[in-house]
């Protein structure tokens, strides 16, 4: 019998290829990274805040909206000192931040409301007295939208 395959995605694990090793201490560390940033940052402005990368006293971070970019960037001085205090930033001496706007944003549905019967009555009126072939088959076919 063919014995299944271990679908656990722990760095720890010793049945995963190194590589696949590799990747999952990195993806842990950056996670535990981003967890001590968002921690540093006032929760006022830290919905649509990500942090993306600290490299050689670069930290990075990514914010939805210029607004928010700008918040972050007035209190960089307040964030990095928070952040110092971990061994992980130390040594953090700039501070980026980059304007990454959401992917998508859901936007509520425009309900259409219908014509009503006198709205489509004025509308076919003005249509009869229009003179532009285009205008009044537009005006024509608004009026056809009526409420039942």
């Amino acid at each position: 019998m063919k014995k299944k395959p271990i679908l656990e995605l722990d760095s720890g694990n010793t049945c995963h290829a190194p590589a696949l090793r590799k990747l999952l201490a990195k993806a842990e560390l950056h996670q535990g990274a981003e967890q001590q940033v968002m921690e540093a940052i006032p929760a006022a402005i830290r919905s649509g805040v990500r942090f993306i990368s600290s490299h050689d006293g670069d930290l990075t971070i990514s914010a939805e909206s210029s607004s928010i970019a700008s918040q972050l960037r007035l209190r960089q001085h307040e964030i990095m000192g928070k952040l110092r205090e971990n061994e992980l930033f130390r040594y953090v001496w700039r501070f980026q931040v980059k304007v990454i706007p959401a992917r998508y944003n859901d936007r509520p549905s425009t309900a259409r409301a219908p014509l009503s019967n006198e709205n489509a009555r004025l509308l076919k009126e003005e249509a009869g007295h229009t003179k532009d072939k285009d205008l009044r088959e537009v005006l024509e076919k608004l009026a056809r939208h009526v409420q039942e």
